[in-house]
This record gives structure tokens, C-alpha cells and sequence, in this order.
């Protein structure tokens, strides 16, 4: 017997009886047969009748979340990723076998009842009484459809979840109002087809159509009937039947299963038997999700597609909107990746580096006059597992991307801003200065972009070589690369001009600050990303237009609707005269200059070396009218160590250098990312040489690299911090910022 209440008053049960009405007597019995014994009927805030007419009147049906396929650019998968794996499809497309065995297990009156089943309610009743528990429980297809709506849009908040599931009045009542309205509004084929889609069918398979995946490698309307029934049978406890760890059990629930399908005539008894005799035959097919599965080492630029949308407000005006679509899934992400140009920038960053060595390599490569990211190649392998020396940190690109805390600096790349800046301000290319192998000039004599000095310190610097001494002009000087007259150049064309040319070629520092206005900047000493600098360059390349860099092309959403994506944004960073003559004085590095081991031998390219103080960064940067690339060689992890008598990939080297490790890398990844495409020329045009002088510039014949452009100093030290870039030591990925502390002012080819 019910216990009455301490006055003499109805039960609660009662209560709610009388409330509903005869008619809807299910509704308030179903509140309570899923719960223990009296005393658990305790109503919540909107679980008493008075407060019945308070809860919403429309059901919020959240849209699924879904597996989001991101496609190269030729719709080849790059990776699938997804919070829920979940792939949405219409009853048609799900077996008649499937459907009749969730009917028949879970609900075999769906289609005789409305969204309440009065008998079956009055038949669990009956036998939890007599179990004195709740052995049997009678919600409708219906009803556990609304509380999987719930669940879902609870996704990983685990209190929203505890509520959703919650075994009270309340929930029950909320959730029989809802189950009438979607009944009214929906109609059965849907409710089933939505119940199919939501449901949770274990080994992280939400949905049908993934279960029928995961456990049997098949589409959901090619299910045979033992099959369909083994699927059905795991909705009631995934973890009990699950199937891939307890066959017996599985076995057991399944044949149930086609004996409730026979009892309720939706297969023969003989179906029934024959299928019973059947041995369950899996095909499990691993899940396969997140940017750890790219294919072709894509891992990194799979993970930058991610953060874009994360971090790009074309995604959303919020993070909690834009992380909110990328969770709900369901996108078709076309990328800009040139699924060969991956191919072969991934083959050349481990072409020469070893995962397990000390100092590592990027490679990425841009499309001039797009902007669109062809590849992202590292020697390290994406992932988590350290003992394997994978690792999450994308040397490409800046920190907010997910790369290295500042970047690195980028030795003699630089110089050709500076060149182009003099070109910009008139400066013919013909100019020349005459200097020893070394020299000191004043910084006082630069001036920032506030019309200030840069500073009151005396700057010393100097050539890698004591034979680098002579007359020099602008094509010479790049190609030897040679600092001392950079210094003079930038002096000439002002500081402010150097800064804001690199600026609006898109080079920019790894952790976002300001790009810092001092004299030492044109030998290298500022930090930035691989990416930034085949954006720069491809700047040359691109006849002076620069292109901000891309890596979406399109996306629809799980309804074929296209999202608007962020499109390259161009502008035009110096004349198409001065990026002409950039490109015919670069053409000289690789033809006879510091980068011979890079140049190709089969189409225009040119490019520049750059090997930072002591060695800790070497760089390759360079390009055809079709191509930009950047390639990267250091030490990643912890306080950065000089690659002096280093074995790099197998290989020893007595000092690493730009034209001598990245040159070759950068060649390896050109040559099979432009293999058999087409060989545009740049413009040609007529550079001016100083007059010929005496010859003092006497070589040793090897002229590989020289030492690099980190002299950012303070008080006029060589080799100290300047305030606002100071590196401190054991920050992953990033420069330490101080020079060698036997002289400033060397920067590498």
C-alpha cells in the first residue's frame, strides 16, 4: 500500500493522477515506476503538477553532432575529427530489419500507441509491485527519444547530463509533456528515424549508421536481420552487450532480440531460428578521429584548419559560438593543401632530419598570388607520444596557431626587405659601399618609426669572413650576403622604411607583439614563422602583391549550406618594378651565391640563406612565380642548442648553415611539389651594376653560410637583450634572443 501523507493527504502519486486526468493516468504512473520504493518521489522545482504549465512549450531539438570530413583540395580526406561519432541518414537509408528490431525490443507498440503507452505502463507497474523494485520500466520510443534530445544537448557538461537522466518526477513529467508534443508534431517514421540517429550504440558510436560502421564495416541499410538485432540489443546497456568484449553476453541480448521480433511477427519463427543459430561475425573498424590520422604528415596543417575556426571571427563572433560549431561537426571542409606538394614537403623535412634527432625541420609552402597554404611538413611526427618524438607543436606557424612561443629568427631572409625598401625610396640597385670585414656604426644614426634615434649604443658588426672586405653593390651584397653593407643600405634607406616593407610583405613576430625597430633587424634579429616568410616572399614572387595566407577554401554545413570562410586579403607592398628586380638579384643566390646547393636546375626560382648567431637557427626561403617555400632547421624543445659538430639526419656537420642542410630540404620539396607542372618565368628585367673595381673580394671557395643576425643587444654589448624581445632560455620553440658573446653584428647566409 501507498503511504498517505503525514495529514491524512493523497500520495503523490495520487496527486499527479488527479491532476492528468483518467484519460492521461499513464503520465503520472510512468513519474513514478522507474523509481525505488516510496519516499523517492520527491518533486523538484518544475517537478510538481503546480508548476506542469510552466515548463516550455517547444521542444529544442539541437542539431546532431557529426563526424566533419576536411578535404585537400582535390576532395582527397585529409582526416575525419569529431566530437560524437556520428554520421546522420534517413530511414530509408537504415535496414527494415534495423528498424523492426529497435521496435520490437524497445517499444513493440510504437506504432499503436500515442506518445504514452497506458498498457504497457499498467503491465511495468504490475511487475515492479511485485519485484518491489523497478524491474521493468515503460517508456515509449517516443519518450526516450525527447531524453536522448536532452543528453545530447548536454554534450559533455556532466551535471546537464546527470539531469537529463535524472530518475525524478519532475524529469518524468517534463519529459511526458514533450513526448505528446512530438508526437503531435512529428509523427512516427520521423520519431524513429531521429531515435535511430541520436541513440548511443557503444565503442563511441553515436547513431546507426556509425555503429553499423564500427562494428560490421557496413552502411546501415545493408544490415542483415542478426545483424540489425545485435544493434538493437546493445541500445539497452552498451556496456554490458557490447559485443567486442563480450561475445557470449551479446549473444545472449541478441536473441532476445529476434525473439521479440518473432513474437511480434516482424520475421518468422524459422528467420528467427536460423538467425539465432548464426555466430556473431564482426568486422570492427577502428575509430578514426582527429588530425593524428592526416594522411601524409598533414597532422599539422589538419590541426591549423582547426584553430582556424577556433580563432577566426568568420566562424563566430565568440569562442564559446565558433567552438560550438567545430564540436557540433557535420562540416565538409575543403582545404586549400595540394595533396602532391604534402606529399613532397613531408618527404623532404625527413629527407635530412631524423625524428629522433635533436634539432628539427619545417618546410611550408604558399601559392603566390592566392595566399593558399600548399603544405606543412615537419621532421617530427604529429601527436602525443613523446617516446615515439611526436609532438603538437606546429613550428610553421605563430603561437596563437599553435606554434612555438616567439618563432625564430630569421637571419639574412631578411635582407631582401631591406633591399626592397632602398628600391622603393629610389635607391638603384647599382649603389655600392666600400667596407673592411668588419665595422661599428652608432645607432643613434637610425631612426625608428617615431622619428626617434634607435638607440645611443655604438654597433658593432661583421662579416662572416676577414676576406669579405671591398666594394659591394646591392646584387653582390645579396648574393654573399653580405652585413656589413645591409647596415649601410638600411641606414640609407631609413629603419622605418625596413620595418614597415617587412610589414606589409606579412612579416610578423611568432607571439604576435610589435616587430621591433632597430638597426640589427636587416641582418635578422627579429623572431617570426616559416609561414610568415613564405608569405613574404611569395610577395616577391606575385610581382609585389602580397597575399595574406589561406588554408580554407569552402565549407558547407550538414545540410549542404555554405559558410562564409575567410578569404586572402591582397595589397599591393611595392611596385611591380622593384619585386622584378628583388627576383632577378635573388636569381644570383641560387646560381652562384650562397645557395647553389639549393638552386633548380629546370625553371626560374631564387631565394635567400640565413643562418642565425652560433647556429641556432638555419633558413632556406625562396621561390618560382608559382611557388613560395620556407624551410626551417633547429632546435625545438627547451634552451636552444648551436648546431656546431652536429649528426643531423645521419649526416655531420661541422657547422650548419642555410644553403648547406635547409637549401637542399627546400630543394626536395620543390622539385617534387612542381614536378611536371608548368614553368613560368619571372619578368625579365635589366638590373643596374656598380662599375667594375678593383677585385677584393677574395673567396675561399666555400661560401656556404657565415654566422647569424641575432645581435640584438642592450647598452651596446654585442650579443645581449634588447628591452621588449628578450627570449628567456627553456621556452619551447622559441629564441633565446641573445648573441654569441664573442662580437655582434653576424649574420649568416
Amino acid at each position: 500500500m501507498p503511504k498517505k501523507r503525514s495529514g491524512g493527504g493523497l500520495t503523490t502519486t495520487q496527486q499527479a493522477a488527479k491532476f492528468l486526468g483518467v484519460a492521461a493516468l499513464s503520465g503520472a504512473v510512468l513519474a513514478g515506476i522507474a523509481l525505488p520504493a516510496a519516499g523517492a518521489l520527491g518533486l523538484a522545482a518544475k517537478g510538481t503538477v503546480e508548476g506542469f504549465d510552466e515548463i516550455p512549450s517547444n521542444l529544442k531539438t539541437p542539431p546532431l553532432s557529426q563526424r566533419t570530413a576536411i578535404l585537400d583540395r582535390d576532395g582527397g580526406a585529409i582526416a575525419t575529427v569529431y566530437s560524437r561519432d556520428r554520421t546522420v541518414v534517413p530511414l530509408k537509408d537504415i535496414s527494415p530489419y534495423m528498424q523492426d528490431a529497435i521496435i520490437a525490443i524497445e517499444d513493440s507498440r510504437f506504432y499503436e500507441h500515442g506518445a504514452v503507452d497506458l498498457k504497457g505502463i499498467l503491465r511495468a507497474m504490475n511487475r515492479n509491485v511485485q519485484t518491489g523494485g523497478t524491474a521493468q520500466g515503460a517508456s515509449t520510443l517516443t519518450q526516450q527519444y525527447v531524453k536522448n534530445v536532452f543528453v545530447e544537448e548536454a554534450g559533455d557538461d556532466q551535471e546537464k547530463v546527470a539531469q537529463a537522466t535524472q530518475q525524478t518526477l519532475g524529469r518524468k513529467v517534463r519529459e511526458l509533456k514533450y513526448a505528446i508534443q512530438v508526437e503531435e508534431e512529428l509523427g512516427k517514421k520521423k520519431i524513429l528515424e531521429n531515435y535511430l540517429n541520436i541513440t548511443f550504440f557503444g565503442q563511441q558510436a553515436y547513431g546507426v549508421e556509425a555503429a553499423s560502421q564500427r562494428y560490421f564495416s557496413k552502411h546501415a541499410k545493408d544490415l542483415k536481420v542478426e545483424e540489425a538485432a545485435l544493434l538493437a540489443g546493445i541500445v539497452q546497456s552498451p556496456t554490458r552487450y557490447d559485443p567486442v568484449n563480450d561475445t557470449e553476453e551479446a549473444t545472449k541480448r541478441r536473441n532476445t532480440v529476434l525473439a521479440r521480433m518473432a513474437a511480434t511477427r516482424a520475421i518468422t519463427q524459422a528467420e528467427a531460428d536460423k538467425a539465432m543459430a548464426t555466430p556473431i561475425k564482426l568486422k570492427v573498424r577502428k575509430p578514426q578521429n582527429g588530425c593524428i590520422t592526416a594522411v601524409s604528415g598533414s597532422g599539422f596543417f589538419c590541426d591549423y584548419v582547426r584553430k582556424t575556426i577556433l580563432t577566426d571571427p568568420a566562424f563566430g563572433k565568440t569562442e564559446e559560438e565558433r567552438s560550438k560549431l567545430w564540436n557540433l561537426g557535420g562540416l565538409t571542409i575543403r582545404t586549400t593543401l595540394d595533396p602532391r606538394a604534402q606529399q613532397a614537403a613531408n618527404e623532404a623535412a625527413t629527407a635530412k632530419v631524423n625524428k629522433d634527432d635533436k634539432f628539427a625541420a619545417s618546410v611550408v609552402q604558399v601559392q603566390p598570388g592566392s595566399g593558399k597554404i600548399l603544405s606543412m611538413g615537419q621532421s617530427r611526427p604529429y601527436g602525443l607520444d613523446q617516446k615515439q618524438n611526436e609532438t603538437m607543436l606546429n613550428l610553421s606557424v605563430n603561437n596563437k596557431m599553435g606554434g612555438s612561443t616567439y618563432g625564430f629568427q630569421v637571419g639574412s631572409t631578411f635582407k631582401p626587405f631591406t633591399a626592397a625598401a632602398a628600391l622603393e625610396k629610389g635607391i638603384t640597385p647599382a649603389t655600392s659601399f666600400s667596407t673592411d670585414w668588419k665595422m661599428t656604426l652608432k645607432e643613434q644614426d637610425f631612426r625608428n618609426c617615431s622619428g626617434s634615434p634607435a638607440g645611443y649604443a655604438d654597433w658593432p658588426l661583421q662579416n662572416e669572413l676577414e676576406s669579405e672586405k671591398g666594394s659591394w653593390d646591392m646584387t653582390s651584397a645579396l648574393g654573399k650576403s653580405i652585413n656589413t653593407y645591409f647596415a649601410l643600405l638600411e641606414q640609407k634607406a631609413g629603419l622605418c622604411e625596413t620595418v614597415e616593407m617587412a610589414k606589409k610583405v606579412g612579416y610578423e613576430r611568432g607571439d604576435g607583439k610589435k616587430v621591433g625597430e632597430y638597426p640589427s633587424i636587416t641582418l635578422g634579429g627579429e623572431v617570426s614563422t616559416p609561414l610568415s616568410m613564405a608569405g613574404a616572399y611569395a610577395a616577391f614572387a606575385n610581382r609585389g602583391t602580397y597575399c595574406t595566407p589561406i588554408a580554407i577554401e569552402s565549407i558547407t554545413d550538414p545540410n549542404g549550406k555554405k559558410l562564409k570562410v575567410p578569404r586572402s586579403k591582397c595589397s599591393r607592398a611595392m611596385s611591380e618594378n622593384t619585386a622584378d628586380t628583388i627576383n632577378q638579384m635573388l636569381k644570383g643566390v641560387v646560381e652562384d651565391g650562397t645557395g647553389v646547393q639549393a638552386g633548380l636546375s629546370d625553371r626560374d626560382n631564387a631565394g635567400k640563406t640565413g643562418t642565425t648567431n652560433d647556429r641556432k637557427d638555419a633558413w632556406f626561403v625562396g621561390y618560382t612565380p608559382n611557388l613560395s617555400t620556407a624551410v626551417w632547421v633547429g632546435d625545438d624543445v627547451g634552451e636552444k642548442s648551436s648546431m656546431f659538430n652536429v649528426t643531423i639526419g645521419g649526416q655531420y656537420y661541422d657547422k650548419v648553415c642555410g644553403g648547406c642542410l635547409p637549401g637542399p630540404i627546400w630543394k626536395i620539396a620543390m622539385t617534387g611539389a612542381l614536378n611536371a607542372s608548368e614553368t613560368p618565368q619571372f619578368n625579365p628585367v635589366s638590373v643596374p651594376r656598380a662599375k667594375p673595381k678593383e677585385d677584393k673580394e677574395k673567396e675561399d671557395g666555400d661560401r656556404d653560410g657565415d654566422r647569424g643576425g641575432d645581435e640584438d643587444r642592450e647598452d651596446g654589448r654585442p650579443g645581449g637583450n634588447r628591452p621588449g624581445i628578450q627570449l628567456p632560455g627553456g621556452l619551447i620553440g622559441g629564441g633565446d634572443g641573445g648573441g654569441d658573446q664573442q662580437g655582434g653584428g653576424r649574420s649568416g647566409p
